[in-house]
């Protein structure tokens, strides 16, 4: 009876409470605290049946309601999402990663040269190099026109091409000729001043070859009025003028003309009319020697002496000493 009343009561203490809800005692208790003394194992069986309530713990898991709770909290539910961070002009300024897109253009650098000036003196600048174009073409044709073969533009336009051409520009092709120029000359000239007295004086001989000589001897870059002004001057002159010193044709007062002006302004270079002074006249003469053919040449040449040549005075004109040293 007392396995009965055991059991009956262990039948009550399992279902008699409220579904799904067992007193921790009874979950806690083992069997053994369960069974009664004396009970048999029948009742160890009987009193083992209300305990599969035990592996019904699943309502004990249905406490999410209490964290479904807490996260409907006004707390957690006025909780605002943490707005996006602005973009920094850093972030902003660095070029996109998509390698579809072009890269930037580079910065444009500073203006140099002719753009960098404003806008009159770029058409200023403009102007000067056009200016400087036509010279340049014009100098270049009339050079063409002197070295080339006589046609019917050097016939018509002759005096100007000459006007252009000698002395500064005047071109000497006989350096490659089969036989060089062979002859030492020396110019001279002297010249009669007025002093600031009122008196009148000559100077004596100046070397103006000999200047020419000294300033080309030693120099690696000689220029080209040092080397071929004054002689192709005189050239010019004994070409234009007989043996009496009479001009021919109608370059000779031309060649006159160009005698003149070197030695004015060599003279005035030298100082020769002194404070208050003026030339007044002036009078060439040459020297002409004969240079004897190197020892390895085998050239027989007579032996000649120097050839002189004097010329009349000629009145310096006031405007021969305008423009640059010669």
């Amino acid at each position: 009876m007392d396995a009965d009343e055991t059991g009956s009561n262990a039948g009550r203490g399992g279902s008699g409470g409220p579904a799904g809800h067992v007193r921790p005692e009874a979950r806690e208790a083992p069997a053994d605290r369960i069974r009664p003394p004396g009970g048999s194992p029948g009742a160890e069986e009987a009193s083992g049946a209300p305990e599969a309530p035990e592996a019904r713990e699943a309502p004990e898991a249905r406490e999410a309601p209490e964290a479904r709770e807490a996260l409907e909290t006004p707390e957690a539910l006025e909780t605002p999402e943490a707005p996006e961070a602005p973009e920094t002009p850093e972030a902003q300024d660095q070029p996109s990663e998509d390698p579809a897109s072009p890269p930037d253009p580079p910065p444009a650098g500073p203006r140099a040269g002719v753009d960098a000036l404003s806008p009159r003196y770029q058409v200023g600048a403009a102007l000067a190099l056009a200016v400087v174009a036509v010279v340049v073409c014009v100098h270049v044709g009339l050079m063409f026109l002197h070295v080339a073969p006589s046609n019917t533009l050097t016939k018509q336009h002759g005096a100007v091409v000459d006007e252009w051409i000698y002395p500064e520009f005047e071109q000497n092709w006989k350096l490659f000729a089969p036989n060089p120029l062979q002859q030492n000359i020396s110019v001279q000239v002297r010249a009669e001043v007025s002093t600031a007295d009122g008196g009148v004086r000559t100077t004596g001989w100046y070397d103006l070859s000999a200047q020419d000589g000294l300033a080309i001897r030693g120099n690696p870059l000689p220029s080209h009025t040092q080397q071929n002004e004054l002689r192709r001057a005189w050239d010019f002159f004994l070409a234009t003028h007989d043996s009496d010193n009479r001009p021919v044709g109608l370059r000779g007062a031309l060649s006159e003309s160009y005698l003149l002006r070197i030695a004015a302004l060599r003279l005035e270079r030298d100082g020769v009319a002194g404070p208050g002074g003026s030339v007044d006249r002036v009078q060439y003469r040459s020297r002409t020697t004969a240079v004897a053919p190197p020892p390895w040449s085998g050239e027989k040449v007579s032996a000649q002496r120097p050839d002189h040549r004097e010329l009349p005075w000629w009145p310096m004109p006031a405007r021969d000493t305008e423009g640059g040293a010669a």
